[in-house]
């Protein structure tokens, strides 16, 4: 593994060291929310009630953002040692309060078209409007999300440089029709039209009209990037990775939580329950991406990135089903991880073929 992969942190002593920061978050997190939980019930029964669904929304975090820590990981291999750290540190940050905070009340300032104060005084006075409002923002938020994972999904297979194949059969066709320009735009924008042609004319307008900006801010984010990570190449010789790398996970960081935000409410109408138990998922969504890197598990285990992308292919199409009909968060979950367990599965039988003595 590169020097860069091995300098994001310290070395690791035991796997729960890669967790004791994700830990002691838990820790706070949980006894803000049984503070929040007496504050607001008054009552042993609403307090343990709130503990509880800040419990379960840290397990809905998790079990949704595994893929996601996958890619990250993926992408911060290639990543110069400075960048892996800002990513770990003002990455999360932004991930954390950004869209588990700052996403859901943009939303209502938007939607509602009040100011973030009045969007503030909403979710702690009004949490059943504040949630409505939420609740009819899911269209175009879905469509958004929805195309942006797809092109990322998409991406990954239809490479001419791959060389790794899982699901043999289908990614050597991908590989093949690979150089193609502009096939994983296609693909995304006839399952964008099929979708639409499902709902009514005003939301199929909606639909479609958010899937373009997620198609075009996927494209963007690459395009910046290249751009970003050339000119930093030309100044530091070598560098590979840096900025536009960084804007990329953030936007797929992004994406990703798109469906654990609006699912949350699903449990609470709290922002602030919904803030806690989500940021606590996000913090160990961030120590298994170091584990990932550090380890060198994407190497070891040569199947788990396709498991990860057929997982994000998935989760797209998931958004757009959830478009005209409610699919449960422990489903989106379940199929994220089985997928996933399925390619460590094969990766691991891979190299006990490979690593058994010949007769």
């Amino acid at each position: 593994m590169s020097n860069g992969s091995q300098s994001v942190a310290a070395p690791a002593h035991g796997m729960m060291h890669y967790f004791k920061w994700a830990f002691i978050v838990t820790a706070l997190g949980l006894a803000l929310g049984v503070a929040l939980g007496w504050q607001m019930t008054g009552t042993v029964t609403g307090t343990l009630g709130i503990f509880f669904i800040c419990a379960v929304l840290a397990v809905l975090e998790i079990s949704l953002s595994f893929d996601n820590a996958i890619v990250n990981a993926n992408k911060l291999k290639d990543m110069t040692p400075a960048w892996q750290r800002r990513f770990l540190t003002w990455g999360i940050l932004i991930a954390v309060f950004g869209m588990r905070i700052v996403f859901p009340l943009l939303i209502v300032v938007i939607a509602a078209k009040i100011g973030p104060w009045q969007a503030m005084v909403m979710a702690a006075s009004q949490p059943e409007e504040y949630a409505r409002i939420m609740h009819d923002a899911h269209l175009p938020i879905a469509a958004f999300g929805g195309t942006f994972l797809m092109m990322v999904g998409l991406s990954f297979f239809f490479d001419h440089e791959k060389d790794v194949h899982w699901v043999r059969w289908l990614e050597r066709r991908m590989q093949k029709y690979a150089t193609i320009r502009g096939i994983e735009a296609a693909i995304a924008l006839v399952t964008v039209l099929i979708f639409a042609r499902f709902l009514d004319p005003v939301e199929s307008q909606i639909f479609f009209k958010s899937a373009i900006w997620g198609l075009v801010t996927f494209l963007l984010v690459e395009v910046l990037g290249g751009l970003l990570d050339s000119s930093q190449e030309m100044l530091q010789a070598g560098a590979k990775g840096g900025l536009g790398a960084f804007l990329y996970l953030e936007v797929l960081d992004a994406s990703f939580s798109f469906d654990g935000v609006i699912g949350a409410f699903a449990l609470t109408q709290n922002l602030f329950i919904i803030a806690i138990g989500l940021g606590i998922g996000a913090m160990y969504v961030r120590s298994m991406t170091i584990m990932l890197v550090e380890k060198g598990t994407l190497t070891q285990y040569r199947y788990l990135e396709h498991g990860a992308f057929y997982a994000i292919i998935a989760l797209s199409v998931i958004m757009f089903l959830q478009s005209f009909v409610k699919i449960p968060e422990v489903i989106t979950g379940l199929g994220g991880a089985a997928l996933i367990g399925i390619s460590l599965w094969s990766s691991i039988r891979w190299n006990r073929v490979i690593s058994r003595p010949e007769a």
